[in-house]
């Protein structure tokens, strides 16, 4: 499964980047997005796609490694 399309939409949708726009393995702070921004967007994953991610590492800040705890997170798998 892959969640990168559903990030890049979703970051779209909240604060107006247009997908083409977002490299998924450059840094979102590159984009504006400080450790509270990023915080928010966890909570909105959570809320839009159902699932329940852990603390994320606070190095993890591209939508490519978000992608990947998502999917981790619907697969069942261990996510630390």
């Amino acid at each position: 499964m892959n969640s990168l399309k559903e990030l890049q939409a979703l970051v779209h949708e909240k604060y107006g980047i247009a997908p083409e726009e977002i490299d998924p393995h450059e840094s979102m702070r590159d984009k504006g997005f400080d450790s509270l921004a990023l915080a928010e967007f966890l909570f909105e994953i959570e809320d839009r796609l159902g699932v329940s991610l852990p603390e994320p590492d606070p190095q993890m800040d591209t939508l490519a490694q978000l992608a990947g705890l998502v999917d981790r997170a619907r697969s069942g798998a261990a996510v630390s």
